[in-house]
């Protein structure tokens, strides 16, 4: 399996772990049920760095791809 599709598996699931925490925010503020907002704040900083995270992966094999067929032409 390739860097960049590992990567497009990791932002589609930090991007669906982000809206999850998005929604359980939206529903923990407006139940008013006193839940630990700060917990959805948490995950939702964690999805959005993994996220990050797999744009970095796809940034640096799409330059050592463009380096190796630099260095092949």
């Amino acid at each position: 399996m390739s860097a960049i599709t590992t990567a497009t598996y990791g932002l589609l699931s930090a991007n669906a772990r982000f809206n999850q925490a998005a929604t359980q925010t939206v529903q923990d503020s407006s139940s008013g049920s006193g839940k630990d907002l700060v917990t959805d704040f948490v995950e939702q900083q964690e999805a959005r760095t993994a996220f990050q995270a797999s744009v970095s992966v796809i940034k640096t094999a799409n330059s050592m791809t463009g380096s190796l067929l630099n260095i092949t032409a």
